[in-house]
């Protein structure tokens, strides 16, 4: 077999191990979502349903979603779904028109038939505040309590709401609520009784400051933008949060690629470093030209080291700048290029000696060995169940939906115990526009909508104010007691000669002058 063979054949089992993983990551996640129902109270549960999470979406962190709930009596698989069908049924209007679904609402859709990113979809288009996954098999391990159709076997692993590859434009919610639970759910809204229900998440907030992780490549494009913004956010977190970036490495014994020490074949060729212990996919797809996947591991370990030698303070600035260099002026052509990496390593203040060493004392990338700064990567990423790139955690819990600024600013605000929030996020966090709030230092509203600012920067507003108005009225005061002077002098003058000094001489006639003899 040629090696181009070897190479996407350890490609695939590379995907395979990762598939391993995802049971691991369902098992370690935190849990950060609630699922009640409030209408009718006989369907009420103390703690609330037990749910999944859907993997795509973006849910409204430190907040929550109470509406009514309507079922579908579709799929909502076909584009041309029934917005007026579904339970309870409604009144026609005053027209004798059927009427739609009305917002706000949470939309029941029954799983099956299509993906659940498209059920999902459609239930956006439809107006949908958020979706609730209704389980149509009972999951084995609940067989004392769910009950199967006849002739229908249960299902030994649990689904997973996996994004098909196409949800980044799902901006709305949605769980998967089991079998036994939704029937009866549905059975009430099919009897055209209201069902009232909560989605509420949250951030584990353990006390007074955050954490918070990234998992990304050097050539991961999804995170770029995140990367390129948050910069602003983690110096107006400033020592209240601390930030962790992780670089995606896999492992070559895994994989196939590491043979053994002692001689062993690198069976992976440039995808991987160290005889083919740490490796990385080849980001253009061509394993001949262009940039390698050892050249990722490359820069990856690169990152590390500089995060370890700048990051100390959880803020890690210089971090920040590096990668904002990188991909404005490296990323493309010159991702391997020294000249280049070395510029955004001077104009980011950054000890190239220092980073140089870092990478060579952990075992460098050459030889036949471990490098140890690769391998707590990779150990941290199995015990982290990382499968999904870019991947970002706030306090042990993964962060849902897209990898943007807004979502990421909220979750990390959301993490902090109640009262201990730095005074960006009570500035902020609120704002229509996150980004450009941190960024000015204050909240633009959307016209219509009302400011949100903190009282420290409000009653420092009032003081720059008072102080404003006291100067402007003691320049005045100045001004006026100016002029009145001159013109007080101006009117003596008239009388009194002045001398080139300035000074008034008195004519004023002696008592003795004055007396005629």
């Amino acid at each position: 077999m040629t090696p181009k063979f070897y190479n996407i054949q350890a490609l695939l089992t590379i995907v395979a191990a990762a598939s391993l993983l995802v049971e691991s990551n369902n098992q370690i996640d935190v849990v950060t979502s609630r699922l009640k129902v409030h209408v009718p109270t006989g369907l009420s549960k103390a703690g609330g349903y037990e749910h999944r999470e859907a993997l795509f979406g973006v849910p409204p962190y430190g907040g929550a979603i109470i509406e009514k709930v309507y079922f579908a009596d579709d799929r909502m698989c076909d584009d041309k779904y029934d917005a007026f069908g579904g339970y309870p049924e409604r009144e026609n209007d005053a027209n004798g028109n059927d009427v739609p679904w009305q917002t706000p609402f949470i939309l029941m859709i029954e799983r099956g038939g299509c993906t659940f990113v498209q059920k999902v979809r459609n239930a956006q288009r439809a107006g949908a505040a958020a979706v609730i996954i209704a389980d149509m098999l009972c999951q084995c391990k609940y067989d004392d309590l769910c009950h199967s159709e006849p002739n229908v076997e249960c299902e030994g692993l649990e689904p997973t709401m996996a994004d098909d590859g196409s949800g980044a434009d799902i901006s709305i919610p949605s769980f998967l609520m089991f079998k036994q639970d939704a029937d009866p759910v549905k059975a009430t809204l099919m009897s055209n009784n209201p069902v009232r229900m909560e989605l509420r998440w949250s951030v584990p907030n353990p006390g007074p400051s955050v954490s918070y992780e990234l998992w990304t490549t050097p050539t991961d494009t999804i995170s770029e933008e995140f990367q390129l913004d948050f910069k602003e956010a983690a110096l107006a977190l400033g020592g209240t949060s601390s930030f962790t970036p992780h670089m995606f490495i896999y492992d070559g014994y895994i994989s196939g690629c590491f043979s053994g020490s002692g001689g062993g074949e690198n069976v992976c060729d440039n995808l991987c470093t160290n005889n083919g212990r740490y490796c990385a996919t080849d980001p253009d797809g061509d394993l001949d030209t262009g940039v390698s996947g050892s050249d990722v591991v490359r820069e990856s370990l690169r990152r590390l080291c500089i995060w370890d030698q700048y990051g100390g303070d959880g803020i890690g600035k210089e971090w920040w700048d590096y990668v904002d260099y990188f991909i404005n002026s490296c990323i493309s052509e010159f991702f391997t290029d020294r000249e280049c990496i070395m510029d955004a390593m001077q104009q980011s203040n950054i000890d190239i000696g220092a980073v140089e060493k870092c990478m060579s004392d952990s075992g460098g990338l050459e030889e036949d060995k471990i490098n140890a700064r690769l391998a707590l990567e990779i150990k941290a990423k199995e015990d982290d169940g990382v499968v999904i790139l870019p991947v970002a955690y706030v306090n042990g819990a993964a962060i849902r939906g897209a990898l943007e600024f807004s979502t990421m600013f909220k979750a990390v605000c959301s993490g902090y115990k109640s009262g201990t929030q730095p005074e960006i996020c009570d500035r902020c966090s609120l704002c229509p526009h996150e980004k450009e709030c941190v960024e000015r230092g204050y909240c633009t509203a959307l016209p219509g909508s009302k400011a949100v600012v903190s009282k420290s920067y409000f009653m420092w507003s009032i003081v720059v104010i008072i102080v404003s108005f006291a100067g402007i009225a003691f320049a005045g005061y100045t001004y006026h007691q100016k002029r009145m002077r001159s013109q007080i002098r101006g009117i003596l003058a008239e009388y009194m000669p002045i001398d080139k000094e300035g000074n008034l001489h008195d004519t004023a006639i002696d008592a003795d002058d004055a007396e005629f003899s």
